[in-house]
């Protein structure tokens, strides 16, 4: 995009070719994005950020930058992690004053987003805003309360993570389904052989 008129880098991102290179710059030396063998930074953004601006499926970007479904898609979710880093905080900048109650468990600077989907992976409802410091289950007694807040349609329920359990272990909310606490449910916890399901909770 950095060699494309400026024209065409503003209808494919939405940004002109100045604001591109600051976004891959600041995406390389601050996010810590670097390239891969088969595609650069400059590329995997331009991917990111076309799907953003055309909500287009995986085969039309396919189509645009000449590469595989497999490449398209990885390349997206790497960039995509690092806006998302924990799934729902997102990383800020806020005065000094207000930095520990945004400072989230792993030390990142952040505020923490409770997104909801429906079953077709659409967002039904966010709520933003909330402390990096904030608990899960806090936010979401917060989104249920408010006037216009999170609404579970009747003979409905969202899967939520562990997080959503008060101390007891039970939900604050009617309409929600936790794993059981102490269950193994990312998937990075089953990899290997010795980590098989070995019960009917798993």
């Amino acid at each position: 995009m950095i060699h494309e008129p400026d024209l065409v880098c503003r209808q494919s991102t939405r940004m002109d070719r100045q604001t591109f290179a600051i976004l891959c710059h600041l995406l390389r030396n601050v996010a810590g994005l670097s390239s891969t063998e088969i595609v650069d930074v400059e590329k995997m953004v331009a991917m990111f950020l076309h799907v953003l601006a055309h909500d287009v499926k995986n085969r039309v970007i396919q189509w645009e930058f000449v590469r595989s479904g497999e490449t398209v898609s990885r390349h997206f979710n790497i960039v995509c992690w690092l806006f998302f880093d924990d799934g729902t905080y997102i990383k800020v900048n806020v005065p000094t004053g207000d930095r520990p109650t945004f400072r989230m468990r792993k030390g990142e600077i952040a505020t923490n987003v409770l997104g909801v989907c429906d079953t077709q992976g659409d967002f039904v409802y966010v709520l933003t805003g909330w402390e990096g410091s904030a608990v899960d289950s806090r936010i979401l007694r917060d989104a249920l309360s408010r006037e216009n807040g999170l609404q579970v349609p009747k003979g409905y329920y969202y899967l939520c993570d562990a997080g959503y359990l008060n101390a007891e272990g039970y939900l604050n909310a009617e309409g929600f389904l936790a794993p059981y606490r102490g269950q193994r449910y990312h998937l990075q916890e089953w990899r290997g052989a010795a980590n098989a399901p070995t019960n009917a909770k798993d």
